[in-house]
């Protein structure tokens, strides 16, 4: 009679761990500043149980932050997208001691959100009975996507394109002075190659403090440009609406350049 005993199944092996953590609603001060993500990156990588070895952080123009921590099982990198209030943050290690949960109980608190999301957990470098295996899949759900709002704009064949803009910590004296707000409209409308119809009408509420500053409206071929300028804030609040393309991230790097603005938030909708 035949004995049947119970057979373990195959254990895989891998070379290393990648794990893909996505943040959203994040501080934009906090991560637009490296000065204030590297040390975040590095209380994350040594609450997970990582040996840091070392790190660079760098910014980048208009706004954004890229950087990497080098630990001895490998590296964890961060690249910010301030205007979406969004980070991407990826960690990879070779060993079994790191704790990602733990880094990103740190990304939680620092950043000032619970949307941080463990978006892909990646065993790399499989090895099988003859040596590495050849990858067939990821393992994470593909997303058609393209890079630039042109592309998307045409594969829709949408119908028109509104960008909303808020600039934070302008310069006062800017958004307060009539005529520096009516030569943004015109210098605006020359950046981003559109038309204007009449004058730019520049309106000042200035009853209410909450509301105080100055608002104007701009038309332009299909649509117009509106904004308000909130002297409580100096913030500067801008949209604009075209059935011709234009490029969303002009219309946030110029205004946030023309007002001295400290960073922005950008909104789009076809």
């Amino acid at each position: 009679m035949a004995h049947n005993s119970l057979v373990a199944p195959p254990v895989a092996m891998s070379l290393g761990k990648h794990w893909i953590i996505e943040c959203y609603e994040c501080d934009r001060d906090v991560i637009d500043d490296p000065a204030l993500i590297e040390p975040i990156m590095l209380e994350a990588a040594n609450n997970a149980g990582a040996t840091v070895m070392g790190s660079q952080f760098h910014t980048f123009e208009p706004q954004g932050v890229s950087g990497v921590v080098i630990i001895a099982e490998s590296h964890l990198t961060i690249h910010t997208w301030p205007e979406y209030r969004y980070a991407a943050v990826d960690a990879f290690t070779c060993g079994e001691t790191i704790d990602i949960d733990r880094a990103m109980d740190v990304l939680r608190d620092r950043f000032g959100t619970e949307e941080v999301i463990l978006a892909g957990d990646l065993n790399r470098g499989i090895m099988g009975k003859n040596g590495l295996e050849r990858a067939q899949a990821i393992s994470i759900r593909q997303v058609d996507a393209v890079q630039s709002w042109r592309r998307k704009y045409e594969l829709e064949d949408a119908w028109g394109i509104l960008t909303s803009v808020d600039v934070h910590d302008c310069e006062p004296h800017l958004i307060r002075d009539e005529e520096t707000v009516k030569r943004y409209a015109v210098e605006l409308c020359e950046k981003i190659e559109m038309k204007r119809f009449g004058e730019t009408v520049v309106v000042d509420f200035g009853e209410d403090e909450r509301v105080s500053g100055f608002s104007l409206v701009q038309l332009i071929e299909t649509s117009l440009v509106s904004g308000h300028f909130a002297n409580q804030s100096n913030n500067a609040h801008i949209d604009v609406f075209s059935c011709k393309f234009y490029e969303p991230n002009d219309v946030a790097n110029f205004t946030r350049e023309f007002f001295g603005g400290r960073n922005y938030t950008l909104n789009v909708t076809l």
